[in-house]
């Protein structure tokens, strides 16, 4: 069946466009000024609407064993807020395993969790929780044989990496094609600053982030980025930034030609530290922590300007009940992490482009184009060129979203964007054209997510980034 959508705006990271989208056996197979719609053909209208590549959402937590706890949202509840967020790929931070395990372990455990579960398409990160020579060795295996090009280190919780771990891992991976992504917190100052609010008795939500100050966080960036300049420039990505010091180092890293990029998320734009302050303070322990309005009107800027290259969530949601009754108001105690995989589309939309801070072309680079690129995904996905997969978000500018849990589709029982007001409404979401969500309600189908086996990284590519 062939899918003709007509009367839109068409959005890249390039440019926008006046023209129709005709899909065919979901792949893209033309575009142009008014396409004539031939036999069996669907029209869909979207006069009024952008039409944009589907977003790909590069920092997830599906599933995720904790130690103190599950995450509530697996492969089904996950992707499927997604999907109806306009987001129809993710590519999923696999957690930790048994203390020993090899690669692969959480690898084959992870496709048991998304196979026959996922509704949009997905991939994996590789966690590297120790380094050893066999864990050198499995590492060209994993990008050439099964697709996993991109592995994330941690500088800080139980399984945290060594600077001598980190400089022969930044080196394998180097040689291997793939990408380091990294947690950047300084853990031993971490340890000391919580020991101490513990001992004084300051175990409420705001002493969560208090005890890790974005010192901690910009000092592992930068110690981060020297040591990839010593791995021979190898390729690095930090995650989930949440201040502008380290977003600093960044830019003095980029000045001398080093390949590093960073992601943010929109709590870190949207939500701020007085949210620690609140009746319900603990529904906001993340780590980064929230910081002070300062900092998130210093990413704004980085989004702005072309400094930060992509925006995710690290959804990762355990229910509100649960974090009260394992913290028991001690926040060492408390799960980590926020919902927000169905959010993001629409808060960015809104907050950037309909408040004049971003074009609608580099909201598509920060959602879908510059991911796919980092990520091993493009030309098939991230884009709405010839060829490319049906992946397609249409966005309504002139109708208004206000966010209530209620109608979301995760696991969880709260959202922390509650009764935000956007400026837009997600209309329609394809995921390989076929229609997973309409209108804010799931229309797709459990286990229609194929596994994406991603290309190694590619330096060539990166560098046509918008």
């Amino acid at each position: 069946m062939k899918r003709l959508i007509k009367n839109g705006i068409l959005v890249d990271s390039d440019g926008q466009y006046a023209q129709d989208l005709l899909i065919e056996n979901g792949i893209i197979c033309q575009r142009a000024a008014n396409i004539e719609p031939g036999a069996d053909c669907e029209i869909i209208d979207a006069s009024g609407c952008y039409v944009m590549p589907g977003g790909i959402d590069v920092h997830t937590h599906f599933n995720i064993d904790v130690g103190i706890a599950r995450s509530c949202d697996d492969f089904f509840t996950g992707t499927r807020a997604a999907a109806c967020g306009g987001t129809t790929t993710i590519i999923d931070h696999m957690g930790f395993g048994p203390a020993g395990c090899n690669l692969h372990h959480q690898l084959h455990l992870y496709h048991q969790y998304a196979a026959g579960n996922a509704v949009i398409d997905y991939g994996f990160h590789g966690v590297i929780q120790h380094i050893n020579d066999g864990i050198l060795d499995e590492m060209a295996g994993m990008v050439h044989d099964e697709g996993i090009s991109s592995f994330k280190l941690y500088l800080t919780y139980h399984y945290k990496v060594s600077d001598a771990e980190v400089l022969r891992a930044l080196w394998q991976l180097r040689r291997v094609g793939a990408l380091t992504t990294v947690h950047p917190e300084n853990d031993a100052a971490i340890a000391f600053r919580r020991s101490a609010l513990v001992a004084a008795g300051k175990t409420v939500p705001i002493h969560h982030a208090q005890s890790r100050p974005l010192e901690c966080e910009a000092e592992a960036i930068g110690r981060m980025i020297n040591l990839a300049r010593l791995a021979d420039n190898a390729p690095l990505y930090i995650v989930h930034l949440s201040n502008g010091l380290g977003l600093d180092y960044l830019r003095l890293a980029r000045q001398r030609q080093q390949p590093v990029w960073v992601e943010t998320c929109p709590q870190y734009l949207l939500l701020n530290e007085q949210c620690y302050l609140r009746e319900d303070g603990a529904k906001y322990i993340l780590s980064p922590p929230l910081r002070n309005q300062q900092e998130l009107d210093r990413l704004w800027l980085g989004i702005a300007d072309g400094s930060i290259d992509t925006v995710a969530t690290d959804h990762c949601s355990f229910p509100y009940h649960q974090r009260l009754a394992l913290a028991a108001g001690d926040f060492t105690r408390c799960p980590n992490g926020l919902p927000g995989v169905e959010n993001r589309m629409l808060l960015l939309f809104s907050h950037g482009v309909m408040s004049g801070r971003i074009s609608p072309s580099r909201f598509v680079a920060l959602t879908s184009g510059n991911p796919a690129r980092l990520f091993g995904l493009w030309p098939r996905k991230g884009n709405l060129n010839l060829g490319a997969d049906a992946d397609v978000v249409m966005i309504d500018p002139r109708q208004s979203t206000v966010i209530n849990h209620r109608q979301l589709h995760d696991n969880a029982d709260y959202s922390p964007y509650e009764g935000f007001h956007c400026q837009g409404a997600l209309v329609l979401t394809l995921c390989r054209g076929e229609i997973v969500a309409r209108n804010g309600e799931f229309t797709g189908q459990q286990g229609y997510g194929q596994f994406l086996r991603r290309r190694s990284f590619d330096s060539q590519i990166t560098a046509k980034m918008g």
